[in-house]
C-alpha cells in the first residue's frame, strides 16, 4: 500500500484552523480536492467557503447526488451529495461531499428522517434547480429550500428512479400512464 501524500490544496489549512473542531476528510483524485463535511456542519463550512477573502469559492458549477449501494469500494455511506465549488479570483476548484445514510427502507416515496440536508439556495441562487433534481432522482430533501418539489417527475411519481434499487424497465409506471391522443392534446 502506497504512503499517505500530504494534500496541498490551499483552502484545506484555512477550513482547518476555521473549523478546528469539525472532523473532516480531504482526498484527492487527479488533481482534484474534495473535502467530506458532516451533514450538521455543510451550510456554515460552505457559508465561510464564499465569504471568506481567502477563499471566496462564489460559484456553485454543479450539485448531485450519488449513489453507492453496491460501490466496489467501501464507502461511508450509501448516498452523497456532491457541490463542486470554483473560485475565479483564485483560480481554484474544491468538491464538498456529505454523505447520508436511510434509515427506513429507500424504495418508497415517504421521506427518510435521515436522508436531509441544509439548502444552500441563500448562499447560491442556482442551487434551486440543481437541489430539486437531487430530490427528484433520489429523494434526498433540503431543509429551507424555497420551492423543494419535483422538477423532471410528476407530483406523485411513487419513487426515486436515480437510485441504484430502482428497476432499469421501471415498477410498471409506463404501462399504467395515461396516453393521450393527439385530437385531445
Amino acid at each position: 500500500m502506497p504512503a499517505a501524500t500530504k494534500l496541498d490544496h490551499p483552502t484545506l489549512p484555512l477550513v482547518k484552523e476555521r473549523f478546528g473542531q469539525v472532523k473532516f476528510m480531504a482526498t484527492e483524485f487527479r488533481g482534484q480536492t474534495s473535502l467530506v463535511v458532516p451533514e450538521n456542519s455543510l451550510h456554515e463550512v460552505a457559508r465561510f467557503l464564499r465569504d471568506d477573502p481567502n477563499c471566496r469559492y462564489n460559484f456553485l458549477s454543479d450539485l448531485a447526488g450519488v449513489d453507492y449501494l453496491e460501490y466496489p469500494a467501501e464507502q461511508p455511506a450509501r448516498f452523497a451529495v456532491v457541490y463542486n465549488l470554483c473560485s475565479f479570483q483564485f483560480e481554484r476548484r474544491l468538491r464538498l461531499k456529505v454523505y447520508l445514510n436511510p434509515s427506513i427502507d429507500t424504495t418508497g416515496i415517504e421521506p427518510d428522517p435521515t436522508l436531509f440536508v441544509d439548502s444552500v439556495t441563500d448562499l447560491w441562487p442556482g442551487a434551486e434547480w440543481m437541489e430539486r433534481e437531487v430530490f427528484d432522482m433520489f429523494g434526498i430533501r433540503f431543509r429551507n429550500h424555497p420551492d423543494l418539489r419535483r422538477i423532471l417527475l410528476w407530483k406523485d411519481f411513487p419513487a426515486h428512479p436515480l437510485r441504484k434499487d430502482y428497476p432499469l424497465r421501471g415498477r410498471g409506471e409506463r404501462e399504467r400512464y395515461q396516453k393521450l391522443s393527439r385530437d385531445v392534446s
